[in-house]
């Protein structure tokens, strides 16, 4: 799936999601709206897409993702923790069945020893629980942001195809 080219991901995302009656959201940091941006180019979208937070502020996934600051103090902004976090939110506060959530360093700057440029944590939060995967880029900040897009659709995907249909209208 990741070799395959974004708008057919997207559609056979979008396809999957129709036919099962999935709602989707989208919480993002370092993307800064990329996946919601790719999801929204394909027609068709409003059918299953609910909208999206660009949380680039720890005081916005407090506030608007409902992420403890506790968890962000224990663990930083970029973490496993906070991704889960931000799609568990994401879903919980706008009752979606799927949220994804993008979190990372897409440098420059930024970057620690620890938490270098290219460090990216994606959540998918559903109904059997939330999926997290951590990725480390190692292109510039445009590319960076765009391997993580692509890795939330891939993620997404991987996800909607086990799941099953939903139980009523979304």
């Amino acid at each position: 799936m990741e070799d395959e080219p974004l708008v057919q991901l997207i559609a056979r995302l979008q396809a999957l999601c129709l036919e099962r009656g999935l709602t989707l959201v989208t919480a993002e940091s370092c993307t800064g709206g990329l996946v919601a941006k790719l999801i929204t180019d394909v027609p068709g979208s409003s059918g299953y897409f609910r909208g999206g937070v660009v949380a680039y502020a720890d005081e916005t996934k407090e506030r608007l993702l409902g992420v403890d600051p506790e968890l962000i103090a224990a663990h930083g902004a970029v973490s496993a923790q906070v991704a889960r976090a931000m799609a568990q939110g994401a879903s919980a506060r706008t009752g979606a069945a799927l949220a994804v959530a993008v979190t990372g360093v897409s440098g420059p700057g930024g970057a620690t020893a620890a938490k270098p440029v290219g460090l990216t944590y994606v959540a998918v939060a559903h109904a059997g629980g939330v999926e997290v995967r951590r990725h480390v880029w190692s292109g510039d900040r445009v590319a960076n942001r765009e391997a993580s897009a692509s890795a939330a659709l891939v993620l997404l995907l991987e996800c909607v195809m086990t799941m099953p249909a939903a139980d009523g209208p979304a």
